[in-house]
C-alpha cells in the first residue's frame, strides 16, 4: 500500500478516536444532567460504549467479510457511512437524552428499582446505536486495507494505534479547552464536522484506483475466515479478563482519586488521559518491536500485570504524600502493559482477518462492558474501593501461577500482600487518622462520616462536604423569617441535616432532597435528635436529585434553599447554578416564595456568573456577605443569595427575630457564644452586598451549555503560564 494512503488511514483513525473520546467526556456530563452525578451513570456510559464497540465490531466483521470476497462496494464506502452515521449521534443524543429525562419523571425516586432500571434501559438505547458504528469502523477500514493489499497482518494494531492517539488527544482538548471555550453543543459540531469530514476522505478512496495491478489484486484477494491459532482459547480468555477488570478499576479509580483530582469532570477525564497515554506508550512499543520481530512473549507481560494491578493501591496510601503523582505512577504501568498486550493478541488472533480481529476484539470489549456493572452495582457498594481493586488484580496472580512464573510470581504476591495488610485507602485513612468512624457505600458513592462534638465532618468519596456551621443554619431561618409566616420549605443537598433541622424548628411542611442515600442515613451520626425529628409527621426526606425533583413534585414551598455539595466546581453544583435549575424552582415557589442560594468562598468570577444567572432569572434578589469567621479574601466563607419572583422586603433585625417561633431562636444561636437572637440577626444584615455592583464587569452566566464554574482550568492556566513569561521580559529589559 502506498505511503500516502498509510498515513492518510492513520490520520481518519486520528481523529475518529478524538470524535470517539470527545463524545464519551460530552455525553458523561450530559448524562449527569439528566441522571444524577452518580457513579451508575458513568459506569453505564462506559458500558454502553464498550457493548457498542462489540456489537459493531462484531456484526461488522460479519459483514464485511463476504463483501470482500466480491468486493462490491467498496469496504471503504461503509466505513464513510458509518462516520456520517455517528456525526447524526452529535445532534441526536442530547435530544433523546432530554425525552428519556423527561419520561422518567413518573418513575419515582431515584433510589428506586423502577427509577435504576429505567435509567440504565434509557441511557443504554440513546447512545447504543452511535457506538455501534463507532465499532463498526476497525473491521471495515481492515477490510478496505486487505483489499489494497492482501498481504497484510498486522492491520488491526496499525489503526489501534492511530486511534489511541486520536483518543488520548480527543479527552484532553475536551476536557481542558473546547468544554470552557464553546460550551457542551459547540463542542459536539466540532466532533459531528471532525466524522464529515472524516468520511468525505474515506469516500474519496473509495474513488481512488487501487495502486496494483488488477491480477495482483486477485491474487492477494482475502479468504472468509483466518484459522484461529492453537491457543485461541487462552488468547480469547486473557482478552475477557483484561477488558473486564481494566474497565471495572477505571471505576474504581475514579471514585478512588476524586480525592486527589478534584472535581468528577475532570477526575474521570484526567484518568481516561493517563488510560489512554499508557495505551498509546504500549501500542508504540509493540509496533515497534514488531518491525524488529522481537515481541515480548505474552506470558512475561502477563507476570507484569500481576505486579502492575496492585499499584494504585499502594502508591496511593495517602501517608505516602504522593498525590496527583501516585495517581499516574500507579496507574500507567497497568494502562501501559495493555497497550501492548491487547493489539499483539488480536493481531495473533486474527492474522490480518477483518472476521477474527472483529470476533476477539468484541470479546475484549464484551468484558469491557460487563466490568463497570459489576464494580457499580456490585464490587464497590459490598466491598468499597480497597478490596475492590484487590479482587480485581487477583485474576493475574491466578494466571501466574498457572503459568508458574516463580521470580516475578514471589515479586507479585509480596506486592498483593502489601497492597492488602499495609496499604491504606483515602477511605480507610479516617478510622486510622481521626478515631472511629462509620462508612456506609452505596451505588452512588462512599459516605464516611467521622470526629466528635463539633468536630464531626462528612465525606463524600473522600471529599470534604461541611461540617457544623451557623452558616447552615442561616440558609433556613433567614429566608423563613423574610417570609413571615411560612407554612412549607425544601432544603436540596441534606448534608448532615444542620439546615433540615432549622427548618422543622419552625414547625412548618419540611422537605428535604438528598442524592446519596448514605448521606441522608448519616444523619444520626451528626445530631442527637436525629431519630425523634426522622418521626416528625411534617418532615420527609427524599433521595433524588434537586432537579428532578423539582421537575416531578406537583408541591409549592414558600422557601427553597440549597446548599451545593463542594467543590464549587464539582459537576453536582454546577447544575444546581445553572439557570435551567433556577426555572425549574421558580415553577415550584409559592406567590412571594424565596429561593435561598449558597455560594462558598471561590473564584471571584464565579460568584459573579452565580449572580448573574440569578439576576437574569428572577427580577428581584439580595445578596449577604457571610460573616462567620475570616476568609481568605472579602467574601469571608461565602455568599447568602435569596431571590425571589416578587419584591423581597426585608425588615429589621428586631422584626426577623419576632417573626421567629422561640424553638427556632434556639436553634439560630445554638452553636453561638452570644444567645440573642435579634443581635445575631443584625450581624446577619450588616453584612448586606448589592448583587448589581458586585457582577459589574461580568456577563458570564452559568448554564447546563456553559457549566462556567465547572470547566476552569483553561482560564486559570493561561494567567499561570503568562506571568513567568511577562516576568521574563521584563527582566531582559531591565538587564538591557
Amino acid at each position: 500500500m502506498p505511503h500516502g494512503v498509510r498515513r492518510l488511514l492513520f490520520a481518519l483513525f486520528f481523529m475518529s478516536g478524538f470524535c470517539g473520546l470527545l463524545y464519551q467526556v460530552v455525553w458523561v456530563r450530559m448524562a449527569y444532567a439528566s441522571f444524577g452525578v452518580i457513579t451508575p451513570v458513568l459506569s453505564i456510559v462506559i458500558s454502553v460504549f464498550m457493548l457498542g464497540l462489540f456489537a459493531g465490531s462484531w456484526m461488522a466483521g460479519k459483514v464485511v467479510g463476504p463483501l470482500s470476497i466480491r468486493r462490491r462496494p467498496s469496504a471503504v464506502w461503509l466505513y464513510a457511512a458509518a462516520e456520517l452515521l455517528i456525526a447524526a449521534g452529535a445532534f441526536a443524543v442530547p435530544r433523546l437524552l432530554a425525552l428519556g429525562e423527561t419520561w422518567l419523571l413518573r418513575a419515582g425516586e431515584s433510589d428506586s428499582f423502577t427509577y435504576l432500571l429505567w435509567s440504565g434501559l434509557i441511557l443504554a438505547a440513546v447512545i447504543l446505536p452511535w457506538c455501534i458504528f463507532m465499532g463498526a469502523t476497525f473491521p471495515l477500514m481492515m477490510a478496505f486495507v486487505k483489499e489494497r493489499d492482501g498481504s497484510e497482518r498486522a492491520s488491526f494494531s496499525f489503526l489501534y494505534l492511530a486511534n489511541v492517539i486520536g483518543a488520548m488527544a480527543g479527552t484532553l482538548v475536551t476536557a481542558v479547552v473546547l468544554i470552557e471555550a464553546l460550551g457542551l453543543g459547540r463542542t459536539l459540531l466540532v466532533a459531528a464536522s471532525m466524522n464529515l469530514f472524516v468520511a468525505l476522505c474515506a469516500a474519496a478512496l473509495g474513488l481512488r484506483p487501487a495502486a496494483v495491478p488488477a491480477p495482483a489484486r486477485e491474487a492477494a484477494a482475502p479468504v472468509p475466515a483466518a484459522r484461529p491459532p492453537a491457543n485461541a482459547r487462552a488468547i480469547a480468555l486473557i482478552l475477557f479478563t483484561t477488558g473486564f477488570t481494566s474497565m471495572a478499576m477505571e471505576v474504581a479509580w475514579t471514585r478512588a482519586f476524586t480525592a486527589v483530582l478534584g472535581t468528577q469532570v475532570y477526575s474521570f477525564a484526567a484518568l481516561l488521559f493517563g488510560y489512554l497515554l499508557a495505551t498509546w506508550v504500549g501500542s508504540l512499543a509493540y509496533r515497534r518491536d514488531l518491525a524488529k520481530g522481537g515481541v515480548l512473549p505474552t506470558e512475561r507481560i502477563v507476570a507484569w500485570l500481576a505486579i502492575a494491578a496492585t499499584l494504585p493501591i499502594v502508591l496511593n496510601d495517602p501517608r505516602l504524600h504522593l498525590h496527583i503523582a501516585g495517581v499516574f505512577l500507579g496507574i500507567l504501568p497497568f494502562c501501559g502493559l495493555l497497550g501492548y498486550l491487547t493489539p499483539k493478541l488480536i493481531d495473533r488472533y486474527s492474522a490480518g482477518s477483518p472476521d477474527a480481529a472483529g470476533f476477539s476484539y468484541a470479546l475484549n470489549v464484551l468484558g469491557c462492558i460487563v466490568g463497570p456493572l459489576f464494580a457499580s452495582y456490585a464490587l464497590l457498594p459490598l466491598l468499597g474501593v480497597k478490596l475492590t481493586l484487590l479482587l480485581l488484580a487477583a485474576p493475574y496472580l491466578v494466571l501466574l501461577a498457572i503459568r508458574r512464573t516463580r521470580k516475578v510470581g514471589y515479586a507479585a504476591a509480596a506486592l498483593f500482600l502489601v497492597a492488602s495488610f499495609v496499604s491504606k485507602t483515602y477511605e480507610d485513612q479516617v478510622q486510622g487518622f481521626h478515631g472511629e468512624g462509620l462508612v456506609r457505600r452505596d451505588y452512588t458513592a462512599t459516605v464516611i462520616s467521622y470526629g466528635q462534638g463539633m468536630e464531626r465532618r462528612l465525606l463524600v468519596n473522600g471529599v470534604g462536604m461541611t461540617h457544623l456551621t451557623t452558616i447552615t443554619k442561616v440558609m433556613a431561618h433567614l429566608p423563613l423569617a423574610v417570609v413571615g409566616e411560612p407554612r412549607s420549605a425544601l432544603a436540596i443537598c441534606f448534608g448532615m441535616g444542620t439546615t433540615y433541622r432549622s427548618l422543622l424548628s419552625w414547625k412548618v411542611r419540611a422537605t428535604a432532597v438528598e442524592l446519596i442515600p448514605g448521606v441522608k442515613e448519616s444523619f444520626p451520626y451528626f445530631f442527637d435528635d436525629a431519630a425523634a425529628l426522622l418521626r416528625r409527621p411534617e418532615g420527609k426526606i427524599v433521595v433524588d436529585d434537586g432537579r428532578r425533583f423539582l421537575r416531578r413534585t406537583a408541591e409549592t414551598f414558600d422557601v427553597i434553599t440549597l446548599d451545593p455539595p463542594p467543590p464549587v466546581e464539582a459537576a453536582a453544583s454546577s447544575l444546581l447554578y445553572s439557570e435551567e435549575f433556577y426555572a425549574a424552582a421558580k415553577a415550584r415557589l409559592t406567590p412571594g416564595g424565596i429561593v435561598q442560594q449558597w455560594v462558598p468562598n471561590t473564584e471571584r468570577r464565579i460568584v459573579q456568573a452565580v449572580a448573574r444567572s440569578l439576576l437574569a432569572s428572577f427580577p428581584y434578589v439580595k445578596m449577604y456577605r457571610s460573616f462567620e469567621g475570616p476568609g481568605l479574601d472579602e467574601s469571608g466563607f461565602g455568599y447568602h443569595f435569596l431571590a425571589s419572583l416578587r419584591p423581597i422586603e426585608v425588615p429589621s433585625a428586631e422584626v426577623l427575630a419576632a417573626r421567629m417561633p422561640e424553638s427556632a431562636k434556639a436553634d439560630l444561636v445554638e452553636w453561638v457564644q452570644d444567645k440573642d437572637a435579634t443581635r445575631f440577626l443584625r450581624v446577619v444584615l450588616d453584612h448586606e452586598t448589592d448583587p448589581e455592583e458586585f457582577a459589574r464587569g461580568s456577563d458570564v452566566r452559568i448554564t447546563d451549555d456553559r457549566p462556567f464554574n465547572e470547566y476552569y482550568l483553561l482560564r486559570r492556566l493561561l494567567p499561570a503560564m503568562r506571568e513567568p513569561v511577562v516576568a521574563a521580559a521584563r527582566a531582559a529589559v531591565e538587564t538591557r
